[in-house]
């Protein structure tokens, strides 16, 4: 007999062997070796994810395909997601004993109508999510207004390829409330959020910030400058303007004008040089500054300028 069918034949016997001894030895059934060990016991008050799926089987069947579901369902990381629906929605025991319905037995819904205080609702999210984007969210506009967690987000179905939104965008779900932004955007001059090259998130961070109007960096032209590098300076002419707020001129969200200009050149101009060397009638038949490109024909630097005579912007 050759060395290979020793071997082979000494495995075969050795696991023959390793299987009698836990059936005579040990006094164990065969099949019960390869038995798993049981699940852990569920916390008082809770009833499990089974349970759950008896009533609302359409809404686990949903949940369990999203990214939330895949994980707390299947793979939970530790003894709070292996809860599963309970984990946000609370002991379900009690709820489950009394037949089901809406806020019985304690469950938080989360819908629209939840009585469940929002501040309380949120606890539950921010249990987990806390850190990152979320550190100033106490105190932010939107938590000091009751804006619900679930209100731009949607955990029980796949409604958007990221972030689980409520909508499919961002900007959709941002403009669920903020109705003129959203307008505006519609506009001829805009910001490409239509067009998909950036987000509502690019320069505002919904969760909360220590800046106004929830914008990620320290200032508007901090802000604007992320992209804008070119117009940060410093320079060796400043316009006051531009060094103030960025806004001062420009509408950000969208405007009927080129540039997103809050007001056609020369009104836009005018609004602060109403005395000058130029007449302040713009329209009048020997003006030329309503021509071209209006004002910035001459004053082309506006933003700043580094030339030894750019001190009017015009090199």
């Amino acid at each position: 007999m050759s060395r290979k069918r020793t071997l082979r034949l000494l495995g075969f016997v050795g696991g023959v062997g390793a299987l009698l001894l836990g059936v005579v030895v040990l006094g164990v059934p065969a099949p019960a070796l390869a038995q798993k060990a049981p699940a852990a016991a569920l916390p008082a008050g809770y009833a499990g994810a089974e349970t759950c799926k008896g009533c609302h089987e359409d809404q686990f069947t949903k949940f369990e395909q999203t990214k939330m579901g895949r994980l707390f369902l299947k793979h939970p990381r530790n003894s709070t997601e292996s809860l599963g629906c309970e984990s946000c929605h609370g002991p379900g025991k009690a709820h489950a004993d009394a037949g089901g319905g809406k806020g019985v037995g304690g469950i938080v819904s989360f819908a629209k109508d939840d009585t469940t205080p929002v501040e309380r609702r949120n606890a539950t999210c921010l249990g987990c999510h806390q850190k990152s984007a979320r550190l100033f969210w106490q105190g932010s506009p939107h938590e000091s207004r009751d804006v619900a967690c679930t209100s731009c987000h949607k955990l029980m179905e796949t409604t958007s390829s990221r972030a689980q939104l409520a909508r499919a965008t961002v900007i959709e779900t941002c403009g669920q409330c903020h109705l003129q932004k959203r307008a505006q955007t519609m506009r001829s001059s805009h910001m490409p959020l239509r067009e998909g090259k950036m987000t509502c998130t690019a320069c505002h961070n919904p969760h909360g910030t220590v800046t106004p109007a929830l914008l990620k960096e320290n200032s508007a032209n901090e802000t604007c400058f992320t992209c804008h590098a070119e117009k940060r300076g410093p320079f060796l002419w400043e316009h006051a303007p531009v060094v103030e707020s960025c806004a001062t001129c420009h509408d950000p969200h969208g405007s009927n004008h080129e540039n997103l200009l809050k007001v056609a050149k020369p009104r836009l101009c005018q609004q602060c040089h109403v005395e000058s060397r130029h007449p302040t009638s713009p329209y009048s038949r020997r003006e030329k500054q309503v021509l071209g490109r209006s004002c910035v024909s001459c004053h082309a630097n506006i933003h700043g300028s580094n030339h030894p005579s750019g001190h009017a912007f015009t090199r």
